[in-house]
């Protein structure tokens, strides 16, 4: 069974940036684990340590109990996309994937395996120069899995990928972790770091949340939803007399980022109050059981575009 554990893992850059700071967290086999943060928040150095790209300041990373760069075959063990890899334009996609296999020591029979499992195999023949955005993301997916790796870490996957090519990738990651369980395997592990909340609650079983460097939140994402509170978001130009007639019913109210936020509370009792008392209402935003309110809960908001309510992720890549 393919683990990973980071115990401790902490980087810091030229002595006075601390990007991770004593980072402990699993990811288990069976499941897609989404890897979340903010902007600065760590998670793609922290990914970079795991594959040892980057060496730790202190603390470690282990796959199976070792560090990347002790793993007898890698290639075998763990694939990999953070970035985008050189293609060259006049090579075919077959071309370069074998040209990969041929440095791993992969049978070439692999290569048409992997064109068919992303969705390239009529394009197999063709030069890579002429591909999209969303079809090079495909390619970088089929060289990950050219070793039948146990573990997959993918940074920002959907990118470049059209509404269609999400929900395939949404299906294939799901295939991909499960694979075997129930039949004497323990299914494969899949870290996918993703800016793309409302997708990565579609996605992932666990969530591993990082704010400033430190572990925020690990766990089930149902268990960690199932806490979040309940909260109604208003933007008014009456915020003190909402504050107070909420108040004044009993309900919690406070203004933050210039927003009316009453906690536990639901727009069916919040909105009577408002015509009650004739108040001008130009948004109002309702979060329960979403991974945005999750972790807007979680960091403060931290990422978060000024002026939208908790439903309205900004984008917080790293």
């Amino acid at each position: 069974m393919p683990t990973i554990q980071a115990r401790g893992l902490t980087k810091r850059f030229g002595g006075d940036v601390l990007a991770v700071d004593h980072l402990d967290f699993d990811a288990l086999p069976g499941g897609v684990t989404g890897f979340l943060g903010p902007n600065g928040a760590g998670k793609t150095t922290t990914l970079r340590m795991l594959l040892g790209l980057v060496r730790p300041t202190s603390g470690s990373v282990l796959i199976d109990g070792h560090a990347y760069r002790h793993l007898p075959q890698p290639t075998m063990k763990v694939g990999a996309v953070l970035e985008a890899s050189g293609f060259h334009p006049a090579r075919t996609a077959r071309n370069h994937l074998k040209l990969i296999a041929t440095v791993a020591g992969i049978p070439f029979g692999r290569v048409d395996e992997c064109l068919d499992l992303v969705g390239l195999s009529d394009a197999g023949d063709r030069k890579v120069g002429g591909f999209s955005m969303g079809m090079r993301q495909r390619l970088e997916l089929a060289r990950a899995l050219l070793g039948r790796p146990e573990i997959l870490v993918l940074d920002e996957p959907a990118n470049g990928l059209d509404p269609q090519g999400i929900a395939w990738l949404r299906d294939f990651l799901k295939w991909y972790a499960a694979e075997g369980v129930g039949n004497g395997g323990e299914g494969r592990i899949v870290i996918v770091s993703s800016h793309l909340l409302s997708e990565a609650q579609l996605t992932v079983d666990d969530v591993v949340v990082l704010a400033g460097g430190r572990l925020a939140a690990q766990g089930k994402l149902q268990d960690l939803l199932s806490g979040t509170k309940r909260a109604v978001r208003v933007r008014t130009p009456d915020a003190d007399r909402l504050v107070a007639a909420l108040h004044a019913a009993h309900l919690p109210a406070s203004v933050r980022d210039g927003y009316v936020v009453s906690e536990g509370a639901t727009p069916e009792a919040v909105g009577p109050i408002m015509v009650e008392n004739r108040i001008e209402v130009h948004e109002m935003v309702s979060s329960t059981e979403s991974l945005e309110s999750l972790f807007f809960e979680l960091t403060g908001g931290e990422g978060m575009h000024p002026g939208h309510g908790a439903g309205l992720m900004g984008d917080f890549r790293q």
